[in-house]
């Protein structure tokens, strides 16, 4: 039997989000911010049997890139995106499985025994979501799950690479593994930098890959939070900072193309896309979504990536994959309509 091909195969901490709305007192009560993302510290471990004995939750299937994957699985054919990380032997990784198979995305999971699968506490006010992430299972991935056989034949059949900027946290060996394959055999790997405390904290691994980007991801924030980091600008929210320092992070003309996204409430206009490479800096404007049509913003940037991610694997320029936008057919978090909207 010969093993399937996916021309996109995307790698990440795979998590369960645990999803409660109206939450200004957790915010309060486990000192968080409205719209961030973070590791789950000390502090922090009494927020998941909270949210089960004292909200109403929604369990989403979640971790950045295995949304982003989802994403792109949702504008693709069939059998065009796997993804990997690892799990833990449990019915919380059985329901990400099933979250795969009803869009479309394949899954060879590192099942780690003994570890329970991630989980992500999700604060929602109003339109903004807080992020708390304990990676438990997810942090055990091994390098040597790349090269397993049932991996092996996978990267090497693939043609794009996606991994997000919260596996550098522990997994920054096998991202590099991943990132040199691609770069050897001239094909395309995208990184997302995440979240604002991935360049903040993580600098140094992020030094290390970026020779071997040719797409990054960031929003204004993450951009910004590397910027200042570097030590090359005075002010951390200077709005060109970001976009000047990524373009020149690597002594090589990489990466060849930055993809900087805006919100309504950056200093750039409202529903802009700025694609940015070091030469040729444009700027893609994008219709906007009303207040009505916004649930929250849990996934919507992993679900834009994706997208994207997806109209390139497709064949499309970079002006046609940043309107490629499955987020338009989010209800909740990164979960998509059926049947499908059609995208591309």
């Amino acid at each position: 039997m010969s093993t399937p091909s996916y021309p996109l195969f995307c790698l990440g901490n795979p998590l369960l989000d645990m999803q409660v709305r109206d939450g200004e007192a957790l915010l309060k009560k486990y000192d968080l911010k409205s719209n961030d993302a973070i590791l789950a510290e000390e502090k922090h471990a009494a927020i998941y049997d909270d949210l089960k004995q004292n909200y109403e939750v929604t369990y989403v299937a979640g971790g950045a890139a295995q949304n982003a994957a989802r994403g792109a699985a949702y504008v693709l054919p069939p059998n065009s995106v796997v993804y990997t990380g690892s799990v833990g032997e449990d019915d919380l990784a059985e329901q990400l499985k099933i979250a795969n198979k009803r869009e479309g995305l394949a899954e060879v999971y590192q099942v780690t025994p003994g570890e329970k699968t991630g989980a992500c506490a999700v604060v929602i006010t109003g339109h903004d979501r807080s992020l708390v992430t304990n990676l438990r299972a997810a942090e055990k991935f091994q390098q040597s799950h790349l090269s397993s056989k049932e991996v092996a034949p996978l990267i090497e059949a693939a043609k794009f690479f996606y991994v997000e900027g919260y596996f550098l946290t522990h997994g920054t060996a096998s991202a590099l593994e991943l990132s040199g394959k691609a770069a050897a055999a001239a094909k395309t790997f995208v990184l997302n930098l995440s979240a604002p405390f991935i360049p903040q904290f993580f600098g140094a691994q992020l030094q290390q890959i970026l020779p071997h980007v040719d797409v990054l991801i960031g929003n204004e924030a993450e951009a910004e939070a590397w910027a200042y980091c570097q030590r090359r600008v005075s002010d951390p929210k200077g709005p060109r900072s970001g976009r000047q320092d990524l373009s020149s992070a690597s002594p090589r003309p990489t990466p060849r193309v930055l993809v900087r996204s805006s919100s309504p409430r950056a200093p750039t206009p409202p529903s802009s896309l700025p694609l940015i490479s070091p030469t040729s800096p444009s700027c893609t404007k994008v219709h906007a979504l009303s207040n009505e049509q916004i649930v929250d913003t849990n996934g919507a940037g992993d679900a834009f990536a994706g997208g994207f991610v997806g109209a390139l694997v497709a064949g499309k320029s970079l002006n046609e994959a940043v309107r490629s936008r499955p987020q338009d057919g989010c209800y909740v978090g990164p979960q998509y309509k059926w049947p499908k909207v059609q995208i591309l």
